[in-house]
């Protein structure tokens, strides 16, 4: 791998880890248009890591607080009942269907899961998913000539059920195209949640699925294609602009929708679509990519 792909590769992942627009399908379209040899699962486990320090750092201190509290719950009864305990908790639970299904589906994500043709077909029908949910949350903040404003629920309304089905909704992800941030904040929008709500829980969520996943690919390091010095570089320029689009991303959300990702999505899915049917990409090319 040359550091050009290393730097190019490691922008995509830290542009589009936290956007509801699906890394690992920018990972796999970067190498199919190209013509880029194959990363390795290792190379991509390894600047996920990356962009999840970023996440550890810019929610350090909900974290910091969480993790405390979650704790103390152990031994202390009288925590149990403390919201950054739940959360804790729910996080747990939240992180259980993607770690089941990733196990028990693991040779389909790495096989027919991969091809282009389904990863436009994810884009597509994931971009109307986001766009109806962003929908109902903006009529329910702006009310409207025969409606009140209703209040969404916030993270403290945030349950056992609720946590499953976010859970669910990040497990989706496991398919190249959906995005974990897009299926996760869907759900929460779907569910009655805040958009800064939705999107705090997802990011949160994401913590132990990706470390996991990337300590163990760690393994693999030392095979296929990659080479330590520009993997490490890739990691650190995914840390560097995936902390910058966490911050503008939370920033963004308070005061905007999400119908621009949701056209980007429909738009590049289509593209897809018409580039195969046209045979100018094939269905399986850079297929292991990210």
């Amino acid at each position: 791998m040359s550091w050009f792909e290393s730097f190019v590769l490691g922008l995509v992942q830290g542009l589009t880890e936290f956007l509801p627009i699906s890394s690992s399908a920018h990972l796999r379209l970067t190498a199919a248009f190209a013509g880029w040899h194959d990363p390795g699962a290792a190379f991509t486990a390894i600047t996920q890591i990356g962009t999840e320090a970023a996440v550890l750092i810019y929610f350090r201190k909900d974290i910091a607080r969480i993790v405390s509290a979650w704790f103390r719950s152990l031994t202390n009864r009288s925590m149990r009942s403390n919201h950054d305990a739940q959360m804790g908790w729910l996080v747990i639970v939240g992180s259980i269907p993607i770690g089941v299904l990733g196990v028990t589906f693991k040779d389909q994500i790495e096989g027919p899961f991969r091809d282009l043709r389904l990863i436009a077909t994810t884009l597509i029908v994931m971009g109307i998913v986001l766009g109806v949910a962003d929908r109902l949350a903006a009529r329910d903040e702006t009310g409207g000539k025969h409606r009140a404003i209703k209040e969404r629920k916030s993270l403290k309304e945030l349950g056992v059920k609720d946590g499953l089905i976010f859970g669910f909704c990040q497990a989706m992800a496991l398919i190249p195209g959906v995005s974990r941030s897009g299926a996760t904040i869907s759900g929460g929008l779907l569910m009655g949640y805040t958009r800064e709500a939705a999107a705090r829980y997802s990011f949160l969520l994401a913590i132990p699925a990706v470390l996991a996943s990337g300590v163990f690919e760690l393994k693999d390091a030392g095979e296929g294609h990659v080479s330590w010095g520009p993997t490490i570089f890739a990691t650190f320029i995914a840390f560097g602009v995936g902390y910058a689009v966490i911050a503008w991303f939370m920033k963004f959300i308070t005061t905007k929708s999400f119908m621009p990702f949701v056209v980007y999505r429909i738009i590049l899915g289509i593209l897809l679509f018409i580039l195969v049917g046209a045979e100018v990409l094939s269905p399986h090319a850079g297929e292991s990519a990210g």
